[in-house]
């Protein structure tokens, strides 16, 4: 009973020791977040009481046109790009599976049978030295056979991990999962932002068909009035040409915007990823209420909202790991292989009482000489920690870059569509002064033809530059990292 006890109290203890040894070696380099590599502010920050912070918004809160937002969610449940990423996913959740399964040793039932047949000579020839030799008249010996039968559960060249280089790998793999999930946001969060933005750009497009089909037809009036007054005598011939030389130039613009219109959703349809149609009643003009005003923040916000910062993040602590994998390569590796079950020369007394067997087989590999590949393989995993540091660094300035880019023009772009308006009403009113003079006689039909252009160009630049402010609001929203919520 003492002795019983003792061999119990034995295996406990070598079990905690292993389970101390398993747990506490790691040559992981303590990971340390590499400091801020860009200002502690945004070169603009305009917060109103209006404004929402980014972390507060999904999508569905910042885009607040129903057609926009049916469009998103038929992308996210569609687009091939996003359904890739999602996958990767997967992949990566199945490597960390395997990874993280090197930690235990496998298991495999056996149950193999054996039977052979060896010949009597064989035998006798093994014995002859201590027998008397045989004659020609001695008969030949029998054959022998016999039988072997097994079950049994084993264990074959399982690893112990007491330097920490399968938990290494294992960490690594994690890291890398982590990563592959943050790109997945990634891809989740640019989808949205070139849905709405080519959204905004069909917008731009069908107001700016509208106002070139309404500058044909203003055209068409005054081509056919001055022709009138050709035929009559009351005009040149050169003014009639002129006018229908801005009528064709009026139709050429119209068919390169209704060409560039259909190429846009065209787009669309890819990006949503299934045949869409949409009135185009809604998409006549574009609102201002189409985004909400959102407030910036700081930069280092940066390292929690973006997915591709955060991902950059994950993939630099794998190359931390990897370093750890590296170090423990060279210390010893000790395997274990072993089998317990039954076994017996008859299949009916296989599990019989007395036919129970077992063995292990532990092994160390020593690496002594290895012309350096241990060595090459540790510079390769802190070269890595290197890239991995620079490319986390690159990150974060190309996030704080893109957000001071939309900052200064959401500022910029807002004050430039309060001059243009200024500026159209300006040209509106030339235009119709200018046709009045020309009725007058005071001033010639070029005249008139330079402020129609003039005009028709000012409503375009108008509705370009109205496009480009609530895209630098799209483009803020996504370089914040917003859409996403966790």
């Amino acid at each position: 009973m003492l002795l019983k006890s003792i061999k119990t109290l034995s295996r406990k203890c070598l079990f905690c020791y292993l389970s101390v040894m398993l747990s506490g070696c790691s040559f992981i380099p303590v990971y340390e977040r590499p400091p801020l590599p860009t200002a502690e502010t945004y070169p603009r920050e305009e917060c109103t009481q209006n404004c929402s912070n980014i972390r507060q918004l999904c999508w569905q809160d910042f885009f607040t046109d129903p057609a926009l937002q049916q469009l998103i969610a038929l992308g996210l449940d569609n687009n091939r790009d996003l359904r890739i990423a999602i996958g990767r996913i997967y992949e990566a959740r199945a490597v960390y599976g395997h990874s993280w399964a090197d930690l235990f040793p496998t298991v495999d039932g056996i149950v193999p049978g054996l039977r052979t047949r060896l010949p009597g000579d064989l035998l006798s020839s093994a014995l002859s030295t201590f027998s008397s030799p045989t004659t020609p008249s001695t008969p030949s010996n029998p054959a022998i056979f016999s039988s072997a039968y097994l079950a049994a559960l084993s264990i074959n060249a399982w690893e112990l991990d007491f330097w920490g280089r399968l938990r290494s790998l294992k960490d690594a793999a994690l890291e890398e999962y982590l990563a592959t999930e943050e790109a997945e946001h990634a891809t989740f969060i640019s989808l949205i932002g070139q849905i709405a933005n080519t959204y905004l750009m069909e917008r731009e497009l069908n107001e700016l068909v509208s106002i070139a089909k309404k500058t044909v037809e203003s055209r068409q009036k005054s081509y056919h009035l001055m022709k009138r007054r050709f035929e009559e005598g009351s005009s040149s011939k050169y003014e009639a040409i002129q006018a229908e030389t801005l009528l064709q130039q009026a139709k050429a613009d119209l068919t390169v915007l209704e060409r560039r219109r259909e190429l846009n959703w065209n787009a669309m349809t890819l990006l949503v990823g299934t045949p869409i149609t949409l009135d185009n009643h809604l998409l006549s003009q574009i609102e201002a209420y189409f985004i909400k005003e959102i407030c910036p923040g700081l930069p280092s916000e940066l390292l929690y909202n973006r997915p591709d910062v955060l991902a950059a993040e994950h993939r630099l602590m794998a190359a931390y790991a990897n370093i750890g994998a590296a170090r423990a390569a060279f210390f010893p590796a000790i395997s274990l292989t072993g089998a317990y079950g039954s076994a017996s020369s008859e299949l009916k007394n296989l599990f019989h009482p007395g036919s129970k067997f077992w063995f292990y087989f532990p092994s160390i590999s020593v690496p002594i000489f290895d012309w350096g590949k241990n060595l090459s393989d540790l510079g390769l995993a802190k070269a890595r920690q290197n890239i991995a540091v620079s490319q986390y660094e690159h990150t974060i300035q190309v996030a704080f870059r893109e957000v001071a880019d939309a900052l200064t023009e959401r500022a910029w772009l807002a004050e430039q569509s309060v001059i243009q308006t200024e500026a159209l009403a300006s040209q509106r009113e030339r235009a119709r002064l200018a046709w009045i003079r020309y009725e007058h006689g005071t001033s010639p039909y070029l005249e008139f033809l330079d402020a129609e252009r003039d005009r028709f160009s000012a409503e375009q630049d108008l509705v370009q530059t109205r496009r480009a402010f609530l895209a630098s609001g799209i483009n803020l929203f996504i370089a914040l990292g917003g859409g996403y919520s966790r």
